[in-house]
């Protein structure tokens, strides 16, 4: 039987993860291509041979996804198969129609054939969108799991910006990891909380491979908690599923692919940030989670914020610079920063559009809803180097910084600034140590 050509439509993550379980050892398919999206600058690269095994001695090509109509036809693509997350349901149908019309299949690949089954019990923590609070939570997580005396090893989504097969797979356990493996800033936002409070985190591009280092990782592992991406399901078969909800963008979970998948699928639903959310919506967000998943339970949270500086907020014009997935392809129109700014008393949030240079202004072209924050922008040297330039040209009192690292330690902020803490703070019962409790004593 001939086989079928394959198209992976992707954004160096769950892409690479679909092949390694769905294709890589499969004769009846041919992965001809790969397509990125989301991500800047990742476009032009191979998946290894190393990595993608004796069916690909020359690697696979990764094109800029613009290609896809024509790619397609010189391929002889017979099916395209979608793997990359936070997307509306509206542009995932009308990228199924440019593949269809351009004579493919369209295709998503479920949890029962991309799962991967562990010898070691599963927590994951997901999300509804990109920004809901996942990384709070699992967090949270870790620490009363730890409390049990019970060996946590964190693995994370995957963000592999670099040279691939060099990060098949990563192990974090200090800030020195952090230098070793080149990391990004938005690399370094997920890694570096963990290694801080003294835990191990994995990451990389194989996932069945990492998953086996985490289970024997030398500081000893009781539990594996899969730190999701994006609004990405997991990787690995879970024991308990954990999904965040966001009330200030109330309906997105029915509809951005694939975070109602999560919402659906979880044990576990948490309304975070109920301290900023207006009460109709997060009534509305209730009633959604009810409407898909009634036997979920329900923990309400929020997420409040400190500064390490209330005096450079207080009377001040401010630059803030937020979490760059969170308002890029996330879509927030706020962030940590923002409500710090209301609440220290800031008198103008100034819009650092008219700044911008080099990547951080072909950021602002790319995603015009970002309105007046700056986006801390940070895949490559030149990224990195044009935030700073951009900081630096800002006509500003002071800078407020919402990222959930210190970029001071990254690039060099000549203005005066502040940081800005926020942790997961659940409201009332059940909270997230009670369910925890329960499970503990279901393993013993």
């Amino acid at each position: 039987m001939d086989k079928k050509n394959i198209i992976i439509i992707g954004a160096a993550g769950r892409d690479f993860h679909n092949f390694n379980t769905c294709y890589r050892n499969n004769e009846s398919y041919e992965v001809v291509a790969f397509t990125a999206a989301q991500i800047p600058d990742i476009h032009g690269r191979k998946y290894p041979a190393e990595l993608a095994g004796s069916l690909y001695p020359n690697g696979i090509p990764i094109h800029e996804q613009d290609r896809l109509p024509e790619l397609i036809v010189e391929y002889k693509v017979d099916e395209c198969v979608f793997s990359y997350s936070d997307i509306s349901y509206e542009d995932v149908m009308g990228l199924s129609a440019i593949v269809n019309a351009s004579g493919a299949s369209f295709v998503l690949l479920g949890s029962k054939h991309t799962m991967i089954k562990s010898r070691k019990p599963v927590i994951a923590v997901c999300a509804a969108r990109t920004g809901c609070g996942k990384s709070q939570t699992s967090r949270k997580v870790v620490d009363l799991l730890s409390s049990h005396g019970l060996r946590v090893v964190a693995i994370r989504h995957p963000m592999p910006y670099g040279d691939l097969a060099a990060q098949k797979i990563q192990r974090f356990a200090s800030i020195e990891d952090l230098k070793k493996h080149k990391c990004t800033i938005e690399e370094m936002e997920e890694y570096e909380p963990y290694v801080s409070r003294g835990n191990v985190i994995y990451a990389g591009v194989d996932y069945e491979a990492i998953l086996k280092a985490a289970e024997e990782d030398p500081k000893g592992c009781d539990i594996i908690l899969w730190d999701g991406g994006n609004n990405d399901f997991p990787f690995y078969e879970t024991d308990l599923f954990i999904t965040v909800t966001d009330p200030h963008r109330v309906g997105d979970e029915l509809s951005y692919y694939p975070g109602e998948v999560n919402m659906r699928m979880a044990q576990v639903v948490i309304i975070n940030k109920i301290d900023s959310a207006s009460p109709g919506d997060i009534q509305k967000l209730r009633e959604n989670i009810r409407k898909v998943n009634p036997a979920a339970i329900v923990i309400d949270a929020a997420s409040p914020i400190k500064v390490d500086n209330p005096e450079a907020i207080r009377g001040k014009r401010v630059l803030v610079v937020e979490d760059g997935p969170t308002l890029t392809h996330g879509g927030m129109k706020l962030g940590a920063g923002t409500l710090a700014a209301q609440k220290y008393g800031a008198t103008e949030i100034i819009d650092p559009k008219g700044y911008a240079v080099g990547k951080i202004a072909e950021t602002f072209r790319i995603y015009p809803q970002v309105e007046k924050l700056l986006p801390a922008m940070g895949y490559s040297e030149e990224q990195t180097s044009d935030l700073e330039t951009t900081i630096d040209k800002a006509d500003c009192d002071s800078v407020i910084i919402g990222t959930p690292i210190d970029l001071n330690r990254v690039i060099k902020i000549k203005k005066p600034n502040t940081r800005v803490y926020y942790e997961l703070q659940e409201i009332g019962s059940p909270d997230l140590n009670q369910v925890l409790e329960e499970f503990v004593r279901n393993m013993e």
